[in-house]
């Protein structure tokens, strides 16, 4: 929880990070207080009269004594109460006239009050008013009745009450923030519960329409395939029932993917995804844009098969980020060679570049700024059972090479 303290906010600010600082100025304030009111006297022809007695030197000087003790008060507050408590009462037994030294004493127990539990703060807090008050009675010049005997009572008890009432605000306000995070934290692995519990029942969902309808398609296929040129009836009955099962699939699975869709989603689209068949015109944007690009393609005489769709994809999707990169963090007058080949079982996707002619030859990241570019063509690759290397060339530039399965 937070307070809108508008103009005073930076002075709060500035208190809580220098509290030694701040505690040095209220000392100060406390001084000042006790040595004016030490010139006053409450007991004048017509009431409270200022400049009409002098404090002695020993008040003055325990009254800087009990001021300087202050400045610790939150480091060691019992200390500085225990120091007050004593400076208090050699001005109480000795002080003719009094001063007020037990102002020190009201703020050490007004510390202790607000750092502690309540048990400790009757303790102490009625210990310091009995031990205070009792001495002023008994052993002070002052008779037993005076107003300032019962005034010590009654601020040292304020400052006990005043500052229980402050750390029992505090914890409430901590309990409250601790609440609130704990109800923000419970509101987010509720909220990811719920997801996976939904991810999973789309899982559910999309395997018992995929295993039914696929099984179903398998064996009509095969019933189809088994009476092709004895009983073709029976075996366009059959294509009918794949026709009707694949329908039914294709219906199943649009609609349970449909729950995915939100509202204002675009329509997915209709046009073929890219591959290196239209790798051409990939680099052509790029020489337009002033990237001199050589390409080489050799798929050799597996190049009448086509690569199944996902190795497709990803080979351009790598070229493609692999050019971006070169295009945005290569210096002027750089150029790319992409590579693609069929080894075995694989195809090597290579991306060089010659870095350019930056004034700074030291290879950098080409990835800065948490960008996803390389990381996406590495799940790609791996996605697929293969790798994804990219890094700095050996004399300057950038080297991307990916080996993705085709199998």
């Amino acid at each position: 929880m937070t307070t809108d303290l508008g103009p005073f906010a930076p002075t709060r600010q500035w208190m809580r990070d220098h509290p030694l600082a701040t505690d040095a100025v209220l000392a100060f304030g406390a001084l000042v207080a006790m040595v004016v009111a030490s010139f006053a006297d409450p007991h004048g022809e017509y009431g409270p009269t200022f400049g009409t007695r002098t404090p002695e030197p020993f008040s003055l000087v325990l009254m800087v004594l009990g001021a300087a003790t202050l400045v610790l008060r939150r480091r060691r507050p019992r200390a500085v109460l225990a120091v007050a408590v004593g400076l208090s009462l050699l001005e109480l037994t000795t002080g003719e006239p009094r001063a007020p030294v037990a102002m020190c004493t009201v703020i050490a127990l007004y510390t202790v009050a607000s750092r502690t539990d309540r048990p400790t703060t009757w303790k102490l807090g009625l210990l310091t008013m009995a031990g205070l008050t009792g001495v002023a009675m008994l052993a002070g010049p002052l008779p037993w009745y005076s107003q300032e005997n019962l005034g010590i009572f009654a601020w040292t008890g304020m400052a006990a009450a005043a500052g229980d009432a402050v750390r029992s605000r505090r914890a409430f306000i901590d309990a409250i923030q601790e609440r609130a995070e704990r109800a923000e934290r419970t509101r987010e692995e509720e909220a990811r519960r719920r997801v996976a519990e939904e991810r999973l029942r789309i899982a559910r969902d999309l395997h018992d329409v995929v295993a039914h309808h696929i099984a179903l398609v398998n064996v009509q296929a095969g019933v189809a395939a088994h009476v092709m040129d004895k009983r073709p009836d029976q075996a366009k009955e059959a294509l009918a029932h794949v026709r009707d099962a694949s329908r039914s699939a294709l219906n199943e699975l649009r609609a349970t993917l449909g729950l995915l869709r939100q509202s204002g989603d675009p329509e997915a689209p209709t046009e073929p995804a890219p591959g290196l068949a239209v790798l051409d015109d990939l680099v052509g944007t790029f020489r337009h844009a002033g990237l001199p690009v050589k390409v080489m393609v050799q798929l050799g005489p597996a190049a009448a098969v086509p690569l199944p769709a996902a190795v497709d994809l990803a080979a351009y999707r790598v070229i493609q980020e692999a050019l971006t990169n070169v295009r945005k963090h290569a210096g002027p007058g750089a150029g790319a060679e992409v590579s693609v080949v069929r080894v075995g079982g694989s195809v090597e996707v290579t991306v060089l570049d010659d870095g350019g002619s930056a004034a700074d030859p030291s290879p950098e990241p080409r990835d800065p700024g948490g960008g996803h570019g390389l990381l996406g063509m590495r799940e790609r690759a791996v996605a697929l059972g293969g790798s994804c290397f990219a890094g700095p060339r050996f004399g300057g530039g950038y080297r991307v090479h990916a080996i993705l399965p085709v199998g």
